[in-house]
């Protein structure tokens, strides 16, 4: 029996994304990282990621695709040709609520352990073993954290070094 080849999801949550903060007068937010394949101001970028505000009020000619996120966007004052590729994206969110939705991080962000933790899932799968506990170990997780969620003190310490009602990101392992 052949496996069912299907396109990425993260595409369509995108667009989920946008059309529920539309529709709740929320400003969707991409949180992007940074390589060669992406066409942003290098300015604005901050330890290789960007943050961008893609409301139908701040771009012009967005097009949400199922390979690239393109639109105009003024920096300072200056309008500028974004594009981004989709599987670049680490995160979307409403930037009122900080909800949001994360995704796994590009192949690039991947540190020593969790290559380690893939090599091990591989040679479990090959060796017939438990392949579950070594996939949940290599799958990073995104949490969107705002100031005002509770949460466990882990979560709390980025909460607290953001400014008041801005989310920011954590990466939970």
């Amino acid at each position: 029996m052949s496996e069912i080849q299907t396109t990425s999801t993260q595409p369509y949550l995108i667009r989920a994304w946008v059309e529920w903060c539309n529709d709740n007068g929320l400003t969707p937010y991409l949180s992007v990282r940074v390589d060669k394949t992406v066409m942003v101001p290098r300015e604005f970028v901050k330890d290789g990621e960007i943050v961008l505000n893609i409301s139908y009020d701040a771009t012009s000619a967005l097009k949400l695709g199922n390979d690239y996120i393109e639109f105009t966007a003024r920096f300072g004052g200056v309008p500028r040709d974004i594009m981004v590729p989709v599987s670049r994206v680490v995160a979307i969110f409403a930037r009122e609520t900080g909800q949001g939705m994360g995704f796994p991080p590009p192949e690039d962000l991947l540190d020593d352990d969790a290559e380690i933790a893939i090599s091990a899932l591989q040679g479990a799968s090959e060796e017939g073993g438990d392949a579950a506990t070594a996939s949940d170990a290599a799958t990073p997780v995104m949490q969107v954290v705002t100031s005002s969620d509770e949460a466990s003190p882990e979560a709390k310490a980025p909460a607290r070094a953001a400014k008041a009602g801005k989310p920011s990101l954590k990466l939970v392992k």
